[in-house]
């Protein structure tokens, strides 16, 4: 029998809303004796079974949930069955889709575990110490659910210290190419899935790329696309999308040279060859320059990197976020939009939007919101777990006062 973890009396229902953590401070107390990664079962204070999961006492999060069967046996064959699950789900609300993410961790019932699908290849990240037990059985069940070409192991993200695990970076299975080429709304990107940042693509922003397009289709004079400056472009998806709904010309702007070229090469495999700068430079420092200068745009698009990376820095995120949208507000004709986004976690969205509307009072701007939206489908929140809740992503028409 797995050991148990007792939880306290008084603490929140969290796990009975559904929230696949427990922490240390829930419980009361632990029946047996658990090493990092075994499989444990939950009960409330009562020694009424609530869930099974696996158990990591050295982190501040001692326990995931996997199942709410108390006869659950999580080995290869369950871990195929709710990677079927995963792939089932994105191939109902994303018809037809070849790249995405397939799994996206506790909001799969998978925690701490993310798989993203790029065409034939499979960019893994396992983020918890349960999870890397897990790992044989996980290549199992990714090759018998997808048949990739090859598997690669992005396991060199901070967050993997709080467990007690290494960073690493390596080929799990197969072969993987050090660039694949994807599709996304009908557009071709090149990704860089050994050195981009994450897992080398940002598919939570596949909707809302697609949502600037009533925006850019037209300028504010009426005649012709929309003149659009794309700050922290990355690798340009943005700057492709804008290019291909009709964007008459766009200045994309990103500090990383190395995103810039990869950007120009997409941009050109798509045939835009024309009709874009690339400046390689630091946007907040851009967005001033543009301003001295007089510069005006009919759409500016902010996606920058999470400003906030603890609760500590959400002050500091928040003047950070006012800042360049207080800048790109000013850059903006009458009538023109505002496109802006934050992914820091801890940046609420009623926070986000009062600092838009902080920054559009100084500005001397009236911002209306045309399009707020999250992550895209293919990554699903649980309802209750804010922790899922990160993307933030709004278009607002301009005007001035």
């Amino acid at each position: 029998m797995p050991a148990r973890l007792v939880l306290r009396q008084n603490r929140k229902r969290r796990l009975e809303q559904g929230h696949p953590w427990v922490y240390q401070s829930e419980v009361q107390h632990v029946d047996g004796s658990i090493q990092p990664g075994d499989i444990v079962d939950i009960v409330n204070h009562q020694g009424v079974f609530l869930a099974r999961g696996y158990a990591n006492p050295q982190s501040q999060i001692i326990a995931r949930v996997m199942a709410y069967q108390p006869d659950a046996t999580i080995d290869a064959s369950f871990l195929t069955r709710r990677v079927e699950q995963a792939w089932a789900y994105r191939q109902r609300f994303l018809p037809g889709i070849t790249s995405c993410r397939a799994v996206y961790g506790e909001a799969d019932f998978l925690p701490g575990l993310i798989v993203d699908k790029y065409e034939d290849v499979l960019v893994v990240q396992v983020l918890s110490y349960g999870m890397e037990r897990l790992l044989p059985a996980i290549q199992e069940a990714l090759v018998q659910v997808f048949q990739p070409r090859g598997i690669l192991l992005r396991n060199d993200v901070p967050v993997r210290r709080l467990e007690g695990l290494p960073l690493e970076k390596r080929v799990l299975y197969g072969e993987v190419p050090p660039v694949v080429e994807i599709i996304e709304n009908g557009l071709t990107f090149e990704v860089d899935v050994f050195e981009g940042q994450k897992t080398g693509y940002f598919f939570d922003q596949r909707e809302n790329r697609a949502a600037i397009r009533p925006i850019v289709q037209t300028g504010t004079s009426g005649e012709g696309g929309a003149e659009v400056l794309e700050c922290f472009c990355h690798t340009g998806s943005f700057t492709v999308h804008a290019l291909h709904y009709g964007a008459r010309h766009v200045t994309a702007v990103d500090i990383s040279e190395s995103a810039i070229e990869v950007a120009k090469r997409n941009v050109a495999r798509n045939g835009f060859a024309g009709g874009v700068d690339f400046v390689v430079a630091n946007a907040f420092d851009h967005l001033r320059s543009e301003e001295q200068a007089g510069r005006k745009y009919d759409v500016v698009i902010l996606d920058p990197p999470a400003f906030a990376k603890s609760r500590h820095a959400v002050e500091s995120a928040c003047r950070g976020y006012k800042e360049i949208n207080l800048r790109a507000l000013k850059l903006i004709r009458d009538h023109g939009y505002l496109v802006t986004a934050s992914c820091s976690f801890h940046v609420s969205p009623d926070r986000f939007q009062a600092v838009v509307l902080d920054a559009a009072f100084d500005a001397h701007k009236i911002v209306r919101l045309v399009h707020w939206a999250g992550a895209g489908k293919d990554h699903p929140e649980i309802a209750g777990v804010d922790e899922g809740h990160y993307l933030k992503f709004a278009i607002y028409e301009v005007t001035s006062r």
